[in-house]
């Protein structure tokens, strides 16, 4: 019998770990890798964010902070949403935590009970299923195919739900395909949902500055829901502040002291340098808007140039996604096909014999719900990008 518990057991390792981990390995012996699975900006924080942080230090703000976050922060993120996205939310309604990933957990393990339905667009990020699991939930994913942009319909989700859906989970911009809803999507959605009172809506928006095509819409837009929405953002990929480790969710008063409890029983406050450094972030956007418009604009020539070189390798499918740093290719063409000693019969072969053959690291599909695909990340420069996918396509042609 294992020491180790059920609930444990029953987790799968995040893929897009093990391949940074397997990466990681390899440079270590010295094999030059070009490393396409990771999931952050490869830009610096901001340099007045890291100031901030600084001046915080030197004011010995390194005490415990209230469980929710230091409310200048909280008040912050609530000018924020109302300034940037319309919506309104007092302070008392934000709880800040230890990343988006932790206020997602916190979410999904305040709301649903045992048996209860998670309804989830496919693909989907590869934690959804895995918090899912721990608060002992279902998860109910909804397939959408490349020919639907990844995006699935509102008669979809109306199709998706039983008198035990609980949840609907969603990301837009979506990790790993960069698809995005559109307002009147959003809405159809919230028409259907409109119907059923004792559903729940957590839109995952950490992806929000990342979008090409537009200004960012949220669900929490519309009245008929937005009581029953958790929003949930985070300063990670928006001012490339991933090792800060800062994420907020917005929602409900009722919601909102449900995950104050439940974290001050976890974790307590974020981090409390990080804190202040977010809150420089989210008061003084004038002096890091220009570092993120230069992330984002250069996000954008990345993937116009991923873009073309995937039409150099027509058997790699793929759409163009508006938001986010990703592609998330067909890849089913391989499958049957062989060189050497490999031969590929999933995603997961593919993406070792990239790995070994071409020393480029990529995700396998499956994780995130389609293993007719990987994710290839082009959160790196340019020179990366071509010599990563000039090397994925010479190992590709000599697959037969």
């Amino acid at each position: 019998m294992s020491i180790i518990s059920e609930r444990i057991r029953k987790l799968s390792n995040s893929a897009t770990l093990e391949m940074a981990q397997k990466s990681r390995e390899l440079k270590e012996k010295g094999v030059d890798v070009v490393n396409l699975s990771i999931g952050e900006p490869d830009f610096n924080t901001p340099d007045c964010i890291k100031k901030a942080a600084i001046e915080a230090i030197h004011n010995n703000h390194s005490h415990y902070t209230p469980v929710p976050g230091i409310m200048e922060l909280r008040r912050a993120i609530a000018k924020k949403l109302k300034k940037e996205n319309k919506l309104d939310y007092s302070p008392d309604q934000i709880v800040v935590s230890n990343g988006a990933k932790h206020s997602i957990a916190n979410a999904i393990l305040c709301l649903v009970n045992p048996g209860d339905e998670v309804i989830v667009p496919s693909p989907y990020w590869v934690s959804y299923p895995e918090i899912i699991k721990l608060a002992e939930g279902k998860m109910v994913d909804i397939p959408a195919s490349i020919h639907q942009d990844f995006k699935i319909s509102a008669d979809q989700l109306q199709a998706a739900i039983t008198d035990k859906t609980k949840v609907f989970l969603f990301n837009s911009p979506n990790n790993p395909t960069g698809s995005v809803y559109t307002k009147e999507e959003l809405k159809a959605f919230a028409d259907v949902l409109a119907q059923y009172e004792n559903i729940f809506i957590i839109s995952d928006e950490i992806y929000e500055y990342i979008n090409y095509n537009g200004s960012h819409e949220s669900i929490a837009q519309f009245d008929s829901v937005k009581d029953r929405v958790i929003l949930v953002n985070g300063v990670s990929k928006g001012y490339a502040m991933t090792g800060w480790r800062i994420g907020y969710t917005a929602s409900s008063l009722e919601i909102a002291k449900a995950c104050n409890k439940l974290q001050g029983q976890i974790t307590s406050g974020a981090a409390s340098i990080s804190q202040y450094a977010s809150l420089a972030a989210m008061e003084t956007v004038p002096c890091a808007s220009k570092d993120v418009q230069d992330m984002v604009m250069a996000f954008a020539e990345r993937r116009n140039l991923v873009l073309d070189k995937l039409k150099a390798i027509p058997a790699m499918k793929n759409n163009e996604p508006p938001g986010a740093f990703y592609v998330f290719p067909n890849i089913s063409y391989y499958f049957g096909k062989s060189h050497g000693k490999y031969t590929i019969n999933t995603d997961s072969d593919l993406c070792l014999y990239l790995l070994d053959q071409a020393h480029v690291a990529t995700v396998p599909g499956d994780a995130f719900g389609n293993a007719n695909c990987i994710r290839i990340s082009y959160a790196t420069s340019k020179e990366n990008l071509i010599k990563g996918f000039d090397r994925m396509q010479d190992a590709l042609n000599k697959l037969k």
